[in-house]
């Protein structure tokens, strides 16, 4: 091997090393955010509300993510909004999907009710909002990749 040669792949690998040691801490960055929002969760205040992350996709019309507090993602349901008493905080700004990923705490009740949502030929709880206040604009990521709350992307997969 040529000196020239040694001297590419010495690059390259420090390189290389340098792209995987990147990711390295670009995932211990999530996984320190992911602890501290799991963290947060455990010691929120139990009461008689909800917390909901909005879920906008294009191509489909349940509103987000339901859980109780102090209760992990993980348990959380896919819910369409029931709006006759509250409209849901992006439609009363006329500004559809613009609140996509945020977190809410939320008022409200599960009716018991289930309703088809056709697009994903799915039968979702239906969730009777009363109000909602914003917890945050730009929580921590609920899903295994960021792709999965893309808007535009048709994957349903529940939050872990």
């Amino acid at each position: 091997m040529t000196a020239l040669r040694r001297c590419a792949l010495v690059v390259f690998s420090f390189a290389l090393l340098g792209v995987f040691s990147g990711c390295e801490t670009m995932q211990s960055e999530d996984s320190l955010r992911r602890a501290a929002m799991n963290e947060a969760i455990r010691n929120e205040a139990p009461g008689n509300y909800f917390v909901g992350r909005r879920f906008y996709k294009v191509d489909y019309k349940m509103w987000g993510w339901v859980r109780s507090p102090g209760q992990p993602w993980s348990t959380a349901k896919l819910v369409m909004l029931n709006e006759q008493k509250v409209l849901a905080p992006d439609r009363q700004q006329g500004r559809l999907g613009t609140d996509n990923n945020y977190e809410y705490r939320l008022d409200g009740y599960f009716s018991g009710d289930r309703v088809y949502e056709p697009a994903s030929d799915t039968i979702y709880p239906e969730f009777v909002l009363t109000g909602y206040e914003v917890r945050a604009t730009n929580p921590p990521l609920i899903f295994s990749t960021a792709r999965e709350a893309d808007p535009k992307v048709r994957i349903l997969a529940p939050p872990q």
